[in-house]
């Protein structure tokens, strides 16, 4: 199997799929190309353990700089495509150098939303995470700082408020819709983790958003909210969501719709050109989906490596995730798009699951340091099978008992 392989971006998914095609015994040219300075590094610690400085930046690291070497992957840091000219099949870098391909695949991610300049986000310390920069930043800005201001009540910003508890900052959420966690979790979940951060100390303000951050020297001094409180501020993190690099694509011609839009194997409209992980928009239940998460670009760039290498694949997407916070371990299996009805499971104060369905079909599962549920409900959501929604909620039953039936009207 020979040919050019060109990787546009060099985080977990373009770092995955380049050694998956030497695994699979591709033995033509693989150029990986990622913007950032530092080798490819797991992102998910950055809003945990890097921040808390319980994790060293070596050990962040997917793969020693060797292993590349070893493998024949020309892996180029600090390196920016500006255009994809797909009529010639090349990739034309910052500098003005031009690399051909046979196959191009499209790893580019996404970027962190910013706050508005009107706003007040241009100024020195508010942060975004998004990089192993960006997390370095904030891990300084909490040793020289002690209010932080969290916006935006979603997992990251949760996760930040649970670091900055443990370095001993004092912190403010505040989340603009009527509670945190609103458009990913049940609202079972978000009293939970919501309960949780209260008793570390955390001020949660839901329902109210941001109007202005005044400054002084380019510096955050004070937070205006929208119910008329002013605080003061010594660092700011937002975490409003993120939105998917699009734009080599879309200056290329390709289909985008929040996302690169690809089929079941992962090519876009160009079937020279692949798109995975953050950045893809991919069928799933019946609608088009983007997933953020090292699962997804993992298992993407499984099936983008198969097809390049000749085999007829389709992409069977099994979503799960995880979220720690303070000593709490959040695992979620499946998607929750389109639930109508939720039934709860509690061990005790601090072990609960919660099950969606969308009718009687078992969707998803959120998990609360609840490995056993998490687990099952993995299993049971990849053999389609469901269990009764009655028996979920009764907690006097055993999961390994629960009546499963089979659901053979999944749409994918």
């Amino acid at each position: 199997m020979n040919g050019d392989v060109v990787i546009v971006g060099s985080g977990h998914a373009g770092v995955s799929v380049a050694f998956k095609l030497r695994a699979l015994g591709f033995k033509g040219n693989i150029t990986l190309i990622g913007e950032d300075i530092y080798l490819p590094y797991h992102r998910p610690p950055l809003s945990k353990k890097y921040i808390a400085n319980l994790a060293d930046e070596g050990r962040l690291y997917l793969k020693p700089e060797s292993q590349y070497r070893s493998a024949q992957i020309d892996l180029r840091l600090n390196c920016r495509v500006n255009v994809i000219h797909r009529s010639e099949k090349q990739i034309e870098l910052e500098d003005g150098q031009r690399i051909r391909y046979d196959a191009l695949v499209l790893a580019t991610g996404a970027r962190a939303r910013s706050l508005s300049e009107e706003q007040g986000g241009r100024a020195k310390n508010v942060h975004l995470l998004r990089s192993l920069s960006d997390a370095k930043r904030i891990q300084d800005a909490f040793t020289q700082n002690k209010n932080l201001l969290v916006v935006g009540g979603g997992y990251i910003g949760l996760e930040m408020a649970a670091v900055a508890r443990s370095l001993g900052l004092q912190v403010t959420l505040i989340e603009r819709e009527d509670r945190i966690l609103g458009r990913v979790a049940a609202a079972q979940t978000a009293a939970h983790f919501k309960n949780l951060h209260q008793k570390h100390g955390v001020r949660v303000l839901e329902g109210v958003g941001l109007k202005y951050l005044e400054q002084s020297n380019d510096r955050v001094e004070k937070a205006g909210l929208s119910d008329g409180t002013v605080i003061d501020v010594g660092v700011v993190v937002a975490g409003i969501g993120v939105t998917p690099e699009v734009k080599l694509a879309k200056e290329a011609g390709l289909q985008v719709a929040n996302g690169i839009v690809v089929d079941h194997a992962g090519r876009t409209s160009d079937t020279a050109i692949y798109a995975i992980g953050d950045c893809a928009s991919f069928a799933f239940r019946g609608q088009m989906i983007r997933l953020e998460s090292v699962q997804n670009a993992v298992d993407m760039a499984e099936i983008v490596g198969r097809s390049i290498t000749g085999e007829s694949v389709r992409y069977d997407c099994q979503p799960w995730f995880w979220s720690d916070q303070y000593a709490t371990k959040l695992q979620i299996a499946g998607l929750n798009l389109g639930y109508t009805q939720v039934a709860v499971r509690r061990k005790n104060d601090s072990s609960l699951s919660i099950w969606y369905f969308d009718q009687e079909r078992l969707i998803a599962v959120d998990a609360v340091n609840d490995a056993k549920a998490f687990m099952t409900a993995r299993r049971w959501l990849s053999t389609g099978q469901s269990p009764d929604i009655d028996e979920i909620a009764n907690e006097s039953l055993e999961l390994s008992t629960l009546t499963l039936s089979e659901k053979t009207d999944l749409v994918t």
